[in-house]
């Protein structure tokens, strides 16, 4: 028995794992075009299954402490170039990859009944996000993770444009515009940051590790900032580049919604927390562009607020909640300590997980009545009790109730904004009290009110496979609130040393302070060859 933990403690500290994890629902994808149709679903559930079962003993084997990456591996690519395949993982990521994985088996289980037609391509650009997604959370080379960034932008465009509802076209051709238009202004920026390491050390490089140690100075800093900021800005979504988002979520399918707000929109964060941030700290932490970000971070949470508690679609509701989670998140994120900095990653997770659940079981509503509209519904309890009591409980973990997921994060992003932002941590909390005025008429309207549609009184409760997709939701939202300690341990040692970092070099602004910080981190170059 001893061996067998021993041999699983060294597959599970080795890069073949991550890699696996990245390349395997590729391989999935393609596999999913030839297989017979009568096997279609099969497989792809238990590729889906594979591919988190598989990932499952990273969060075990995780070192916790410890601050370089676990499962890292970096080889030449394009050496010419400076290109490596550079993979890793921290406790920034270790969250977020898992996260995917458990969605990814779930999000095919809610395809088997919504989707009738193209079902190989479907269940192939559903395979192929992941790929996507997973890559951007381990890639530790700018080309290769700009290369999975965009990876991301196709499987989604074709998710909405062809198995989406009436206007699908209209909010697929909005959500590429968008997200292509920041990623350009990027790859500008990543390229720049090339010549000027070429520049100052006299070899091309794209590693992540190499990229940290360049000097920006001057006002190139705050162009190059803005650059990934845009981009950045534009997925998660911040107020006012969240416009797509709400047409997205509501032509969807529902596992399109699922991916989206569970997942996608955390790659805009990720990408503030790995990339915008910490090769820019200087720009990023100045005062001027700190209240900027701040002002549409409070934006987003309390005009989305707002118009979320007007929207007659339960979809398009759920879709603004989104951007105003994201916006307590982003302060989180810009308050830059470490007890804000892990509660934003932990409120990513618990997002996913509550705003899935959100979406799923209003899926399941429309799979009934064909609507999203919350006037068509009243009465819910009386009909189908589990459902409503499902509803209810994943409602109450969005608005943050103690005992559920929700409270843990946006608490621990209060604390710690508050020391350094009181009156944005302030006016923040007041999304708590928002969030109730949206979520909950939503639910008296839906659960409690008499039933008053005759088709309402035909409905079915929960299936058995529907049950088997929402439950474990359920388990995680429960168990995150009531024990969080395993999640937050995960993430806290990489997330103090990130603002550590970052506040170091902001405050001096030098390139004496890049070195003196990141002399402890070996260059690229080094760890490859450990």
């Amino acid at each position: 028995m001893s061996q067998l933990a021993n041999l699983i403690a060294d597959l599970y500290s080795s890069h073949w794992i991550i890699t696996f994890l990245v390349f395997f629902p590729a391989l999935a994808a393609g596999i999913c075009l030839a297989i017979p149709r009568e096997h279609l679903r099969a497989w792809a559930f238990a590729a889906g299954m594979i591919e988190f079962l598989v990932s499952l003993p990273l969060f075990w084997t995780f070192e916790i402490g410890r601050v370089e990456w676990q499962n890292y591996v970096s080889a030449p690519w394009i050496p010419d170039w400076g290109i490596s395949y550079a993979l890793g993982v921290d406790g920034i990521s270790i969250l977020l990859i898992l996260l995917t994985t458990f969605l990814l088996p779930i999000s095919v289980l809610v395809s088997w009944e919504q989707i009738k037609e193209k079902e190989r391509a479907y269940y192939s650009m559903l395979m192929l996000l992941v790929t996507g997604i997973i890559g951007v959370f381990v890639a530790l080379d700018l080309f290769l993770f700009y290369i999975f960034w965009e990876v991301t932008l196709i499987p989604m465009y074709f998710l909405i444009g062809v198995w989406g509802h009436e206007r699908r076209i209209y909010a697929a051709v909005k959500f590429f515009l968008f997200t292509a238009f920041g990623s350009l202004l990027m790859l500008v920026a990543i390229l720049v940051l090339f010549w000027l390491h070429l520049d100052q050390f006299g070899i091309p490089s794209l590693a992540y590790a190499d990229l940290l140690r360049v000097g920006v100075t001057g006002s190139l800093q705050y162009w190059l900032f803005a650059a990934f900021a845009l981009a950045f800005a534009i997925k998660v979504p911040m107020f006012p580049f969240h416009t797509w988002l709400p047409d997205a979520h509501v032509e969807a399918p529902t596992a399109g919604s699922v991916i989206l707000a569970a997942v996608l929109l955390k790659l805009g964060v990720y990408g503030f927390l790995r990339f915008a941030i910490p090769l820019f700290p200087g720009a990023a932490l100045d005062p001027s562009v700190l209240t900027v970000m701040m002002v549409l971070a409070l934006m987003g949470i309390i005009y989305t607020a707002w118009v979320a508690a007007v929207q007659p679609n339960i979809k398009k509701l759920i879709a603004y909640t989104s951007v105003a989670h994201l916006g307590f998140i982003m302060v989180g994120t810009f308050a830059l300590t470490d007890t804000s900095v892990t509660g934003g990653v932990l409120q990513m997770v618990n997002h996913g997980f509550s705003t899935g659940a959100l979406f799923i079981l209003a899926g399941f509503l429309y799979q009934r009545r064909h609507t999203y509209e919350i006037a068509k519904y009243s009465g819910l309890a009386k009909v189908i009790p589990m459902y409503s009591g499902c509803l209810v409980l994943v409602a109450l973990s969005s608005i943050g109730l103690p005992g559920l997921n929700g409270f843990v994060g946006e608490f621990l992003i209060l604390i710690g904004s508050f020391g350094r932002h009181p009156w944005v941590t302030f006016l923040a909390t007041t999304g708590v009290v928002f969030a109730a005025y949206y979520m909950l008429p939503m639910i008296r309207r839906v659960v409690w009110n008499e039933v008053t549609a005759d088709e309402n009184r035909k409905l079915l409760d929960l299936s058995r496979l529907e049950l088997a997709i929402i439950v474990p939701l359920l388990i995680m939202i429960v168990l995150i609130g009531v024990y969080p300690k395993p999640f937050v341990d995960r993430v806290a040692a990489s997330a103090e040393a990130l603002s550590e970092r970052v506040l170091v070099v902001a405050e001096r602004n030098d390139s004496a302070a890049v070195e003196e910080v990141v002399a402890a981190a070996p260059t690229a170059a080094a760890i490859s060859g450990q």
